[in-house]
């Protein structure tokens, strides 16, 4: 039986996804190996909920998020796609038509951190030319367990031209503040274009990591 939480998020949901009292609507994807955390990450966001009890995406599944962003309120679509080989010729259909990608890897694996090189491949083959990417190491909370150092991340994402930040979605860093950069810049970019200003300004910026104590933001 739900309990009255999850039906009031339940309820939330079926309600943004039917509202179309919107300025914008972006589509964003997460990307990454299997088990990295990316339905955790957005179950975090979306429904400020976190359980280690999840079991791998099959597919794709999306959530929906209304967001206000700089006076606009900004309806995103937010699909979290399998990692597992068998399942990319159906999650690479999705890319095309994303403003934004979370390509996400785990702090703690080795593996993860080395296909975000073959991921950002397919997001340079499938996707929107303009599509903004951020690196996302997660599971920052596992410092014990660190494989990959901050700087090999951030020495890759800026080879790559993405942004890159650390984050938890177990105990809520910078997850809220990652959705809403990645929103922000989106923004940016489509001002630049209605301008005629195609200037990749911000590419290779790192956002800053937010202690678990202070979840006032990355320094975005």
């Amino acid at each position: 039986m739900a309990s009255v939480s999850d039906t009031r998020q339940l309820q939330q949901t079926q309600k943004d996804a039917a509202d179309q009292n919107f300025d914008y609507m972006f589509k964003l994807l997460l990307i990454g190996n299997s088990s990295v955390g990316k339905t955790s990450f957005l179950f975090r966001y979306a429904d400020d909920s976190f359980t280690s009890a999840f079991v791998s995406t099959v597919g794709i599944d999306f959530k929906v998020k209304t967001v206000f962003r700089n006076d606009k309120r900004v309806k995103l679509q937010i699909w979290d796609t399998a990692g597992q080989e068998r399942y990319r010729t159906i999650t690479t259909a999705y890319y095309r038509g994303a403003m934004g990608f979370l390509l996400m890897y785990d702090i703690t694996s080795l593996e993860s951190f080395t296909a975000v090189q073959d991921w950002a491949t397919q997001i340079k083959t499938y996707s929107w030319d303009n599509a903004q990417v951020i690196l996302v190491g997660n599971k920052c909370d596992l410092e014990d367990e660190r494989l990959v150092p901050t700087e090999d991340s951030q020495r890759l994402a800026d080879e790559l031209g993405f942004q890159f930040c650390e984050a938890s979605a177990k105990d809520n860093i910078n997850v809220k503040q990652v959705f809403e950069h990645l929103v922000d810049v989106i923004c940016e970019k489509m001002n630049e274009s209605v301008d005629g200003d195609q200037s990749p300004s911000g590419k290779g910026a790192a956002l800053q990591d937010t202690p678990p104590d202070n979840q006032g933001g990355c320094a975005c």
